[in-house]
């Protein structure tokens, strides 16, 4: 029984098997990656982008509020108060 001939036959036909693989990706068009984003996609990425560079803070209220907490002219009715407390308080 000769062994060395069955190898040189498996040999072969990995070879072969490889070779294949390769011209089927190529002509499969494989290898590239498309990505294509909708209008909508494009459209919230544009609003986040605003969004992310509008301020947190409306720093012209915080500033007249500042200057009147100074000023000691700052009063809040606590009427006002307890009526954002209690909204406040329901919505947990």
């Amino acid at each position: 029984m000769r062994i060395e001939a069955y190898n040189q036959v498996a040999q072969l036909y990995q070879t072969s098997n490889t070779k294949n693989t390769t011209q089927a990706a190529k002509t499969n068009g494989m290898g590239r990656d498309q990505v294509q984003i909708s209008s909508t996609g494009k459209d919230y990425h544009v609003a986040k982008a605003a969004v992310s560079e509008a301020a947190d803070i409306r720093e012209d209220l915080v500033a007249d509020i500042k200057a009147r907490i100074k000023d000691g002219t700052y009063e809040v009715s606590t009427e006002d108060f307890a009526e954002k407390l209690l909204s406040q308080f329901g919505k947990i």
